[in-house]
C-alpha cells in the first residue's frame, strides 16, 4: 500500500515538475565554462531543434543577439583585426559566447513552449529550494569552520569571514555571491507577486546573507515601487517583514554594512566618506591639554576632573594586579565571574597583511608594464575615495569616444575595451581561465578598463568593491558595440520584453531590478542570471497570452 501511494506521488511530481528544464538550470548554470559548453551541447542534440525563429517582427527571440555578432564582425573588417591571430582567436571565442547566450535562451523557450505554466511554475519553486539548500549549506560550512555563533560580526582568522562571510553564500551555482543574490532578488520578486510567503521569505533571507549591498538597496527601491503601485494589502504586509527582515539583518547580524552602504552611497554622491581630519587636540582629553588652549569653561572642568580623580585616588589606592588567564574565569571587582574573551586587536583578529596569490599576480603585470598603465604603473597611488571607479570607467569610455569620432557608430570592437572577454584574454585569470599562447590586449583597454581594474584590485581589500569594478554591461555594449550597439540592446532585447509592459506581472519589476543589475556586470558573458531571467520573463509573457490556463493555475 505505502509503495503504491509512494509510486503515485512520485509519478504526480513528475508531472507537475519539468525534470529536463530543472537539470538544464542547475547545470548551465554552473559557473565552470568547461560544464556550460557539454551541457548545453547535450541538451541541443537531445532537442534537435533550431528554429530560432529571428524576425524583425515578432521574433521568435530577441533579435539582438544575431545583430551583436553582426556588429562585431563589422568592427573585425573595419579595423583590419584579421591580420592578428591572437584577436582572431577572442573574436572567434566572444561570437562564442553569444552563441551560447542563443542555445541557452532557445531551450528556456522551448521549455516554456512545450510546458504549461504550472509546470515551469513547479520547475522554479524546486530549482529555488535547491538553491536554498545549498545556500544554507555554504552557510553552515562557515559556522563549523569558525565555531561562531554569528560569523558576520567574527573577526578570527585573519577576517576571513566577517564582513566577507556574504562572499561565500554562493548557492547551486557555485558562482560569485552576487550572482547568488540576483537570483534571489529573482526570487523575491517572483513569489511576492505569486503571493508565495514562505518561499518569498527563504529567498529574502538567502540574499541577505550573501551580503550585497547593491542588490538589497535595488530590491528595496522596487519594493517601494511595487508597496504604491501594484500590490494588494496581503503583499504590502509581506513587503513590510521583508524590510524588517533587512532592518534586522542590517542592525544586528551584519552591523558593520551599515557603514560600508553609508561609504559607498556617500562615494556614490561625489563625497569623500573619510573622516574629517580632526584638530590637533580634538582627541586629547582636556585634563591633559595646556591651559594655553582651554576656553573658560574647558579650562573649569579640567579642574573639576583633576580634584575628581584625586578623591577617587585617595579612597581606592592602587592595588596589585594579577593577570588571569584569559580561558578561564576570574572575579571582576564588583563580585561577578566573567570569563575574559580575545583581544580584538591582536594580530589574528586583523586584516591579513600578506598578499593573496591572485593579487600577487596583478602586481606583477603592473610591474611588468609599468610604462604601459598611466595610472596602476605610478610608484604611490591611491585611489580615490570620492568618486566610484565604475563612474571613472564610464569616463573613460565616453572620453574615448569623444577621441575616436570614427568609433562612436560600431564601438572599438569585440574585447577591445570593456568586457568579461577582454578581461579574460589577458591571461591574468580573474574573469577566467585563457590559454597563455594565444592572449591578448587591446591599447585601448590596456590604458583604460585594466589600468583602472588593477588600480583598484591590486590594494587593499578595502577597495575591492562592485562600486570600483568597471564592469558593466552599458559600458561594454557602448564601448565595443557603439551607439548601434546600444541601440540593438534597447530595441531589440529590451523591446522584446517590454512591449508587453501591460500585461506583465513579476515580469515588469524583474525588468526594472535587471535594469539596474546591468551596471553591475557583464550578465551577457556569466552565462547564468541572464538565462533564468529570460525563462521568468518568457513564462510571464506565455501566460498574459494563456489566461484560461493561468485561472486554472491559480
Amino acid at each position: 500500500m505505502l509503495v503504491n501511494k509512494a509510486v503515485f506521488y512520485i509519478d504526480k511530481l513528475k508531472q507537475k515538475v519539468d525534470w529536463k528544464l530543472l537539470a538544464f538550470l542547475l547545470l548551465f548554470l554552473n559557473v565552470k565554462i568547461g560544464i556550460k559548453i557539454p551541457v548545453i551541447i547535450l541538451f541541443t542534440l537531445l532537442q534537435f531543434n533550431f528554429k530560432f525563429g529571428f524576425s524583425f517582427k515578432n521574433s521568435r527571440l530577441p533579435l539582438f543577439y544575431p545583430l551583436v555578432i553582426a556588429i562585431a564582425v563589422i568592427n573585425w573588417f573595419i579595423g583590419k583585426n584579421y591580420t592578428q591571430l591572437n584577436y582572431n582567436i577572442m573574436l572567434s571565442a566572444g561570437i562564442g559566447f553569444w552563441i551560447l547566450c542563443i542555445l541557452a535562451i532557445h531551450q528556456v523557450k522551448l521549455a516554456v513552449e512545450q510546458n504549461q505554466p504550472v509546470v515551469i511554475h513547479q520547475t522554479i519553486l524546486v530549482f529555488f529550494i535547491i538553491n536554498a539548500l545549498f545556500s544554507a549549506g555554504n552557510l553552515a560550512a562557515i559556522f563549523l569552520e569558525t565555531h561562531a555563533i554569528n560569523p558576520y560580526t567574527y573577526q578570527g582568522q585573519l577576517q576571513k569571514y566577517f564582513l566577507n562571510t556574504g562572499d561565500y553564500i554562493r548557492g547551486v551555482t557555485f558562482d560569485t555571491s552576487t550572482t547568488n543574490a540576483m537570483l534571489n532578488a529573482f526570487g523575491v520578486i517572483y513569489f511576492l507577486t505569486r503571493k508565495n510567503a514562505p518561499m518569498l521569505f527563504v529567498c529574502m533571507a538567502t540574499l541577505l546573507f550573501t551580503g550585497s549591498n547593491f542588490i538589497n538597496i535595488v530590491i528595496v527601491l522596487v519594493f517601494l515601487m511595487l508597496f504604491i503601485f501594484k500590490t494588494d494589502r496581503y503583499q504590502k504586509s509581506l513587503i513590510v517583514v521583508c524590510l524588517v527582515f533587512l532592518g534586522v539583518f542590517m542592525a544586528k547580524i551584519s552591523p558593520q554594512n551599515n557603514q560600508y552602504t553609508t561609504n559607498a552611497i556617500s562615494i556614490l554622491l561625489h563625497k569623500d566618506p573619510s573622516p574629517p581630519t580632526p584638530p590637533v587636540w580634538a582627541n586629547v582629553p582636556v585634563e591633559a591639554r595646556p591651559d594655553s588652549v582651554l576656553s573658560f569653561d574647558e579650562h573649569r572642568q579640567k579642574q573639576a576632573i583633576i580634584f575628581r580623580d584625586s578623591v577617587y585616588k585617595a579612597a581606592h589606592p592602587k592595588r596589585t594586579e594579577i593577570i588571569k588567564p584569559q580561558d578561564k574565569p576570574y572575579e571582576t571587582e564588583g563580585g561577578r565571574i566573567a570569563i575574559k574573551g580575545p583581544d580584538i586587536n591582536s594580530a589574528p583578529y586583523q586584516s591579513s597583511t600578506q598578499t593573496p596569490p591572485e593579487q600577487k599576480q596583478l602586481v606583477q603585470f603592473i610591474d611588468a608594464h609599468k610604462t604601459a598603465l598611466p595610472v596602476a604603473g605610478q610608484e604611490i597611488v591611491v585611489p580615490r575615495l570620492d568618486r566610484p571607479g565604475k563612474l571613472i570607467g564610464f569616463l573613460q569610455t565616453t572620453n574615448f569616444l569623444r577621441h575616436h569620432i570614427n568609433k562612436i557608430i560600431t564601438g572599438a570592437g569585440m574585447g577591445n575595451f570593456s568586457s568579461k572577454l577582454a578581461f579574460r584574454a589577458t591571461g591574468l585569470g580573474f574573469a577566467g581561465g585563457y590559454p597563455h599562447k594565444f592572449t591578448y590586449i587591446g591599447h585601448d583597454f590596456m590604458v583604460n578598463h585594466l589600468d583602472l581594474y588593477l588600480n583598484y584590485f591590486s590594494k587593499r581589500a578595502g577597495f575591492h568593491s562592485l562600486t570600483n569594478s568597471p564592469f558593466s554591461v552599458y559600458d561594454q555594449l557602448l564601448a565595443e558595440y557603439g551607439i548601434i550597439g546600444l541601440l540593438v540592446f534597447a530595441v531589440y532585447y529590451l523591446g522584446f520584453f517590454a512591449r508587453h509592459y501591460k500585461a506583465l506581472t513579476y515580469g515588469l519589476p524583474l525588468l526594472l531590478l535587471m535594469l539596474a543589475a546591468f551596471f553591475i556586470e557583464y550578465w551577457f558573458e556569466q552565462l547564468s542570471v541572464i538565462v533564468f531571467f529570460e525563462l521568468l520573463l518568457l513564462l510571464n509573457i506565455k501566460e498574459t497570452k494563456s489566461p484560461k490556463l493561468l485561472a486554472h493555475e491559480l
